[in-house]
């Protein structure tokens, strides 16, 4: 399993890009099964996830190609045989198979889907969205099962709750069913939109795209297409708060600043310096950083959940009291007591809420990752710490950052990658 090994206090320097993102990737590799015609996708991240549901769908016998992030799946013979593998635990993305196999296959049958801990993660969302257009949910405590006997039918769908991965699946399956459905309440993320976009080149028909209330007039077939994946603005973030916390000059390159609006405002707001460009955006060094009187994370276009992390090392640097409020996840804070044992001065208010007070130097500790953007701050703390610090458990950001490590080196970071 491996680890970084990190020697903080050098400030990076340089350009960089940014890879695709994984939360758009995972969605459109699955919609690659609704359509028997081949798909190239681009743009693709090498990590964990993307391989791992690679692998899923070649178990359903899908044919796959993925080299130079270039992704060619050709869905054209698939068996409708039950997703029984040990990489199905491992992440919560598998999920995202329901949709077009319920679609395409008629039935689908499922191992619990695994991932990060990230408190009670319901699939309650799916199995309601996909029951309103005509899945029938089987009894098993094994499995997610369901099954249609008719085609799936169109119709105004209220999601149960703003669900990205669940409104994800919605578009999918109403993308074949007869007639149209309205979803109301959908997530609108830039991965959502990023999908939205494929299956319309693909053939569907989807209105309302950067909006939560899609409407989707469904097709009897759908064809291959070819698509370029979105930039990853939650990778974009990550890099430009390193570039912050180091008091670097760094520009990054092949990004969609828009998608980061509620990020940016709050950067803004603790004195980082920094100029924004439709598809550019250049760090300097800043003064004093000034404190937060709240970071509230909620649903796209508000501050993202999976930056929230990463931020919170910013504050630890910020002269004064900071507040965060974590609305979704209630096991996001976990983190902070690594960063704690960092010199970090936090306070737990409740697992949704907490407390930091800055200015505060870190020092290099052996810290572990406890989720794939818990284990991003780990690595931004580490970048600050005096001396050398070891994270471990970066498996997890493995899964989500395409060679993050070999990106921070190219800034000059000093980072090494150690197998244990």
């Amino acid at each position: 399993m491996p680890k970084f090994l990190i020697e903080g206090g050098i400030p990076l320097q340089g350009e960089i890009t940014v890879s695709g993102s994984k939360n758009a990737a995972l969605p459109i590799l699955a919609a690659c099964l609704l359509t028997d015609q081949p798909c190239t996708i681009k743009n693709v991240p090498d990590i964990a996830d993307v391989r791992s549901m690679l692998k899923l769908m070649e178990l359903l016998g899908t044919k796959t190609n993925f080299q130079h992030g270039t992704a060619i799946i050709q869905a054209k013979t698939m068996k409708n045989v039950p997703i029984h593998d040990p990489v199905v635990k491992k992440f919560r993305a598998s999920i995202l198979l329901l949709g077009p196999l319920l679609a395409r296959m008629k039935e689908v049958k499922l191992d619990f889907p695994g991932g990060c801990i990230l408190g009670k993660r319901s699939i309650h969302a799916h199995m309601h969205v996909l029951s309103e257009l005509g899945g029938e949910i089987l009894e098993d405590k094994e499995h997610i099962h369901l099954r249609r006997s008719k085609n799936l039918k169109g119709k105004e769908v209220i999601m149960s709750e703003i669900s990205v991965t669940a409104t994800e699946n919605a578009i999918m399956s109403a993308s074949l069913a007869e007639g149209t459905t309205e979803i109301r309440l959908a997530a609108a993320e830039p991965h959502v939109q990023d999908l939205c976009h494929f299956l319309n080149r693909m053939g569907a028909h989807i209105k309302g795209i950067g909006t939560h209330t899609l409407t989707i007039r469904g097709v009897s077939k759908l064809k291959g297409a070819s698509h370029r994946i979105t930039p990853d603005y939650l990778e974009v973030g990550a890099l430009a708060l390193a570039s912050v916390l180091t008091g670097g000059t760094v520009t990054i390159n092949d990004i969609e600043s828009h998608h980061l609006d509620a990020f940016w405002n709050k950067l803004a707001e603790t004195g980082a310096k920094f100029s924004l460009e439709p598809h550019r955006v250049t760090l300097y060094p800043s003064d004093e950083l000034r404190p937060l009187a709240k970071l509230r994370t909620a649903v796209y276009p508000s501050f993202p959940t999976d930056l929230q992390a990463p931020f919170a090392v910013l504050l630890t640097q910020a002269k004064g009291e900071s507040h965060i409020f974590e609305t979704l996840f209630e096991g996001r804070l976990n983190y902070l007591f690594e960063l704690e044992k960092m010199g970090a001065k936090v306070e737990i208010v409740n697992p949704h809420q907490a407390r930091i007070n800055g200015q505060t130097p870190l020092g290099a500790v052996p810290v572990a990752s406890c989720d794939i953007r818990a284990g991003t701050a780990m690595v931004l703390a580490a970048l600050i710490a005096k001396g050398e610090t070891e994270v471990s458990n970066v498996y997890y950001i493995d899964r989500g950052y395409d060679r993050l490590d070999e990106k921070l080196r190219k800034l000059g970071a000093k980072i090494k990658r150690i197998e244990v």
